[in-house]
């Protein structure tokens, strides 16, 4: 007990009281022993761990800084906790931790490290409250993010605050003095999380109003690629995002920007569109070359032949590079004569090598369209050469529909044999059940379309009976007899359906639609009519092998009209309708007759009556004639 007074000797209590005032008041008041060691115990009892208390230095060296804290023992903190380039020597105060009032050997356990942290918190909950900027060193990398030491109190960095883009390589801001936001702070848990991205973003909104104010649209900018996706890439100009979509960066084809840019490279571009109210920059990057579709028309002439590279196969078609950003697109329809409804991607690949023709330019829209079976021989020209219309062809039946049998009758070349084209004596469904796929079949061609690449071929045509009737229907039509396309006929009615009605003229059989029963709308109905009734229409077409007509009532009366409007619809009243035209011609055909009989000399009354009998006696002379 003798030796706590003298380690306390001389030392300042925590209360502010000296020790030696201790001893003085002892010895002056002859106090006990036991006397002061109520006051020493009373002293010790205190709740002094957790609390930050100055200490003196009174030892340093290379490992351990050795201070008294004025209690019964001294305190040791290993020298790294102050850093390695604080220079510390003895007699300097400084602020410790007091972590525990002795350890198993009976020393204070003191912390300079706490000591900061308490500092620290304290300082940081205030810039917490009030927004305000701290500093800050990033010194280590932990999962989902890095370490920040804010003057002693460890922080929490998550990645994505590091920068207001992606940053790859951290290392150049490490180890360096930085300015932080604190974000949140748990002072139970220990927790800080810090941004530096709040920090740069306060910046770029400054930064962003200078520069939307200094743009317009046709200035070249420089910029950093921020971000690439799949219709193009943010470029940013310092503060504002432009956008650089895939049809500005070249003239010739990008499939993906990642192509001809990557993130963190620094390019020109040009603003093509600026929306200053809505902050948003359309860039080009291709706008600082020449536009090479200028004058493409003086370079590129229908008919002629060029040669290109593939450079995309689409479901429609393929485009094509004939110079360095010139594309022309060969559509499907123009690749083949005879492959019909097939993938381009099955004639055509990607970077090969073909020549097409030029079908047509059009500068103003920037297209070229292009065809490749333009560059081969016309299978269907050289069949309608081999093959004349009458000539008789064997083929392969590829198919058999409910229309109609398709004949192969050469290389990829097909033709079709209507059902009514089968047989004269049968109808075309029961012709059909005698055919299967795959039988050969002669056949004779009946018309060849080499614009619609058709072939129209007939079986019952190779007969006798069908010689001699198309012989019959040619010698008809060249003495000018039968029925004949614009002729007005008198048909009579055979049946009426809702459609219409059906009617038969000199052997051919026709109908008339129900929309072409009249002119008056009201007056289409096909219950006006009856069977046996006697019509005149209009001849619309004519099927010389079906002997089928089509015919319209309605034809017929516009062409009335049109003659009588053509004949007497020369007045000055434009607004006259038709019945008051028709009244007037009607008057002025009655003025002209009565003109002409006034003109006329008039006859005696005897002869007037033998006139007017003349035509009587003549058929009575006839019978007479008949008895003899």
């Amino acid at each position: 007990m003798l030796c706590l007074p003298v380690c306390a000797y001389g030392r300042e209590d925590l209360r502010g009281y000296p020790a030696w005032q201790f001893k003085e008041n002892h010895m002056t008041n002859n106090q006990t022993n036991e006397n002061f060691a109520s006051l020493l115990d009373e002293y010790m009892s205190k709740d002094l761990e957790g609390r930050v208390v100055k200490g003196t230095v009174v030892k340093a060296d290379d490992e351990f800084i050795t201070l008294d804290v004025g209690l019964k023992s001294e305190g040791r903190i290993a020298r790294r906790e102050f850093g390695l380039a604080n220079q510390i020597s003895v007699g300097d105060r400084l602020d410790v931790y007091i972590d525990r009032y002795e350890d198993k050997d009976g020393n204070v356990v003191l912390s300079r490290e706490k000591a900061r942290r308490e500092e620290a918190w304290k300082d940081l909950e205030v810039a917490c409250q009030e927004g305000r900027r701290v500093q800050g060193v990033i010194f280590g990398r932990v999962k989902g993010g890095f370490t920040v030491d804010l003057d002693g109190a460890t922080a929490f960095l998550p990645g994505s605050q590091v920068d207001v883009r992606p940053v790859r390589d951290i290392t150049p801001l490490m180890n360096v003095p930085l300015e932080f936001m604190i974000l949140k702070m748990d002072r139970t848990r220990g927790n800080i999380v810090a941004s530096r991205r709040a920090i740069l973003e306060e910046s770029r909104t400054e930064q962003r109003s200078e520069i939307i104010r200094s743009l317009a649209e046709g200035q070249v900018v420089e910029g950093v690629v921020k971000n690439i996706t799949d219709y193009g890439a943010f470029i940013d100009l310092g503060g504002v995002d432009g956008l650089l979509h895939v049809t500005d960066i070249s003239w010739k084809r990008v499939n993906h920007p990642s192509e001809v840019l990557g993130v963190g490279q620094n390019i020109k571009a040009v603003i093509i569109r600026f929306n200053q109210e809505a902050g948003r920059i359309s860039l080009g990057l291709k706008q600082l070359e020449n536009d090479p579709w200028v004058g493409v028309s003086s370079r590129f002439s229908a008919g002629q032949k060029v040669r290109g590279r593939v450079t995309n196969v689409a479901d429609y078609g393929a485009f094509v590079e004939l110079e360095e950003g010139i594309e022309g697109l060969i559509h499907v329809s123009e690749m083949s004569w005879t492959k019909k409804n097939i993938h381009p991607g099955k004639i055509l690949s990607v970077s090969q090598e073909i020549d097409a023709m030029v079908l047509e330019v059009d500068e103003v829209k920037r297209r070229i369209s292009l065809g490749l079976k333009q560059c081969q021989d016309n299978p269907w020209k050289a069949f309608a050469e081999s093959y004349p219309v009458g000539s008789a062809i064997e083929g392969e039946i590829k198919t058999i529909t409910e229309f109609a049998l398709f004949v192969n009758i050469g290389p990829d070349i097909d033709g079709m044999v209507h059902l009514s084209d089968l047989s004269y004596e049968k109808s075309g469904e029961e012709a059909v059940k005698e055919y299967a796929k795959g039988q050969m079949v002669k056949t004779k061609v009946i018309d060849i379309d080499l614009e619609k690449e058709r072939v129209a071929l007939g079986i019952k045509q190779l007969s006798v009976q069908g010689d001699a009737r198309g012989s019959a229907a040619k010698t008809a039509v060249a003495a000018g007899g039968g029925v004949r396309k614009n002729d007005v006929v008198t048909c009579t009615v055979t049946e009426v359906a809702d459609q219409g009605v059906e009617v038969e003229v000199e052997g051919f059989k026709g109908f008339i639609k129900r929309a072409d029963l009249s002119m008056d709308r009201e007056s289409q109905r096909p219950e006006n009519f009856g069977r046996g009734d006697t019509i005149d229409a209009k001849v619309l077409t004519v099927d010389a092998k079906t002997r089928k007509l089509t015919l319209s009532i309605k034809a017929k009366e516009l062409d009335e009209q049109k003659a009588a409007l053509k004949e007497y619809g020369q007045t000055d009243d434009s607004g006259a309708s038709l019945g008051d035209i028709l009244g007037v011609a009607m008057a002025k055909a009655a003025a002209k007759k009565a003109a002409k009989e006034d003109k006329e000399p008039k006859q005696p009354a005897a002869a007037k009556a033998k006139a007017a009998a003349a035509p009587k006696a003549a058929p009575k002379k006839k019978a007479a004639a008949k008895k003899e």
